[in-house]
């Protein structure tokens, strides 16, 4: 065990909703470890992230700024090597700093040399596959990303933490952080044995219905593009038992690399935290997958838990958080200075030593475009393609759109389309619009003043270092070289 700082593992699934885990309520799914890890920490009841899409998602928590700072709202608009994130905070500040596996959806070209030490695979995969690469039964496995029954491979999650164990091994002796982005359990739903066969089909949930009603305009142009009325009860059943037996999975590669940690003899001087970049609809709304202004709780709310030294066990934050507090946290604990660049996340620590300060009480989730960007929208190939052509033919269907949320209540703000207001105590599933009743009038105009007020304040940031009045300019002077 080191007698300095605490080492860290952030170890973040893809596409994982919060309530497809135990801890946070699912009766259905096995999530041991991440349930045992919950116990030996906190848990964030109310974390929601910033971006309902990966990549802005991932450029938004390593920054601590909202999307619309800099521009991260496209899975093409990546961290530059000269914008600041908290992974190279940390190295700049005397922590050796390793990403397992091969993600190149978070820096553009500079950025991962500027920001880690070592990178990839150590092991390769043998079995990578993307929804692209998926042979689908039919039409409509292919547009529900059903691909069943597949066999076991040292797939990218399986060679990454095959990466991670052999490091752990061998961890440096200066304090590390260890960052571990899995892909499970994005589509395509797919599962080798035992964990494609351990959820009973007859026993999984049904999803949330479409709204009666006021429900957003990009739903039904979404379920009518992908063909989505084809799916039928029993189809949405095996969906969802595939993708809890991806979940199961996942959290077995969890317990992997806590298990690492522990026979590395760092049990006792590691903070590990776990989070997710985004969920998934899985059949809610009579929809799958995601959308770039999803701002429903399936896609938005988060499974944050943080775990390890400094952290009470078995707290429960029923606070408003936002997944850019992750690292400023993760700074303070490690008692890292935050002081290389002005961001908008806030430490929780004061929140988990009790020091009676609430943490936050909105939380904000934003994504879209305007009209004038459909240009610049994505392209993606099969089975992606019918979301991508319906993005272009109608882009306000992806207009900006912001979410402001307090314990109580929804506040939907899009761009071309009417606003949303949901009671998240009587409505949890967010399926009755409230917005435009006179007798929510005054809930309408506080949530609305709170997003006002926010979008003003983060509108953008002033560095720390301010740039030399009056500088020296080397060019000739007009008409010197004539």
């Amino acid at each position: 065990m080191s007698a300095g700082r605490p080492n860290v593992v952030v170890f973040v699934p893809d596409q994982l909703r919060a309530d497809a885990v135990g801890a946070f309520g699912n009766p259905h799914v096995r999530t041991p470890n991440i349930d045992r890890l919950a116990a030996r920490g906190a848990r964030c009841t109310n974390a929601f992230v910033q971006h309902p899409v990966c990549s802005p998602s991932r450029a938004s928590f390593l920054t601590g700024w909202y999307p619309h700072v800099s521009g991260h709202r496209t899975l093409t608009n990546l961290l530059r090597a000269d914008e600041p994130n908290f992974l190279k905070s940390f190295r700049d500040n005397g922590y050796h700093v390793t990403w397992v596996g091969e993600r190149g959806d978070t820096f553009a070209p500079g950025g991962t040399e500027a920001s880690v030490d070592e990178y990839g695979f150590s092991v390769e995969p043998t079995g990578m596959r993307w929804a692209k690469d998926i042979e689908y039964e039919n039409d409509l496995a292919a547009r529900t990303f059903y691909a069943g029954r597949v066999e076991e491979a040292v797939d990218f999650d399986e060679a990454a933490i095959r990466t991670a164990e052999a490091w752990l091994a061998g961890a440096p002796r200066e304090p590390w952080l260890l960052f571990v982005p899995l892909l499970a359990p994005h589509v395509p739903f797919k599962a080798a044995e035992p964990w494609f066969s351990m959820y009973d089909r007859d026993a999984m949930p049904d999803p949330v219905p479409p709204a009666d009603g006021s429900e957003p305009c990009f739903h039904q142009p979404l379920r009518d593009a992908y063909g989505l009325e084809r799916a039928t009860p029993e189809h949405w059943r095996e969906i969802t038992a595939t993708y809890y037996g991806m979940v199961s999975r996942m959290d077995a590669h969890l317990g992997r690399v806590l298990d690492a940690v522990e026979r590395a003899g760092h049990a006792d001087d590691t903070i590990t935290a776990f989070f997710a970049d985004h969920g998934e609809y899985l059949g809610d709304y009579g929809l799958v997958e995601k959308w770039p202004t999803s701002m429903s709780a399936n896609i938005t709310r988060d499974p944050l838990i943080l775990a390890g030294p400094g952290i009470p066990a078995g707290e429960v934050v029923e606070d408003m958080v936002e997944l850019i507090d992750v690292f400023p946290t993760l700074l303070d604990l490690c008692e890292v200075p935050d002081d290389t660049h002005r961001h908008f996340g806030r430490s929780l620590v004061p929140r988990l030593r009790g020091e009676g300060v609430p943490h936050r009480e909105y939380a904000f989730t934003e994504g879209g475009f305007t009209l004038d960007e459909e240009a610049q929208l994505e392209r993606p190939g099969f089975p992606y393609d019918r979301k991508g052509d319906l993005q272009h033919a109608e882009p306000r269907l992806v207009g900006k759109a912001t979410a402001v949320r307090d314990r109580s209540w929804t506040y939907v703000h899009r761009l071309y389309d009417p606003p949303e207001l949901y009671d998240r105590i009587a409505d949890p599933d967010e399926r009755i619009n409230l917005a435009g009743r006179p007798e929510f009038a005054q809930v309408e105009e506080r949530m609305r003043g709170e997003l006002l007020r926010r979008l003003i304040e983060t509108a953008d940031v002033v560095p720390f270092a301010p740039d030399p009045r009056r500088p020296k300019v080397d060019l000739p002077t007009p008409g010197a070289e004539r």
